[in-house]
């Protein structure tokens, strides 16, 4: 069932797998969907999320780093204990469309209480660290 905000943002779950080789973890797939203009409120996920842009371009910036633009075959990792500052669609005309692969702990929410910004979030924190990075397409 697709869940639609009043910034443009649709958001579909595809999948949802426990991961029985690793006990408290689970994976969820969704398909994020930014209208034409349309845009993330700040958030953050306590999850490692990988992404991968489908349609357009989007524009995602972390705490701490810069803006980045990402186009059809761009990847992009968002840690757990990174603030998504931007997340939105480059373009006023067009959709953009990508794919989010979340590992986090089972049960807990995608997003979820801590006030950050405009955004409420909560969410235990996940051990272990990961080099964040953005590689463009070659």
């Amino acid at each position: 069932m697709a869940v639609a905000a009043d910034n443009g943002v649709t958001v579909t779950p595809l999948m949802n797998k426990v991961l029985s080789d690793y006990p408290g973890k689970e994976g969820l797939m969704i398909l994020v969907e930014y209208g034409p203009g349309g845009a993330d409120l700040i958030h953050k996920h306590d999850a490692h999320a990988f992404i991968y842009v489908l349609e357009g371009t989007i524009v995602m910036q972390l705490k701490g780093k810069k803006e980045v633009a990402l186009s059809p075959g761009d990847t992009f990792y968002e840690g757990p204990s990174d603030i998504h500052l931007v997340g939105r669609n480059a373009s006023t005309s067009e959709p953009a469309k990508f794919i989010v692969l979340l590992l986090k702990d089972k049960d807990a929410p995608q997003i979820g209480g801590e006030l950050i910004g405009t955004c409420r979030l909560k969410w235990p924190q996940t051990p272990g660290a990961v080099t964040r990075y953005v590689r463009k397409r070659p």
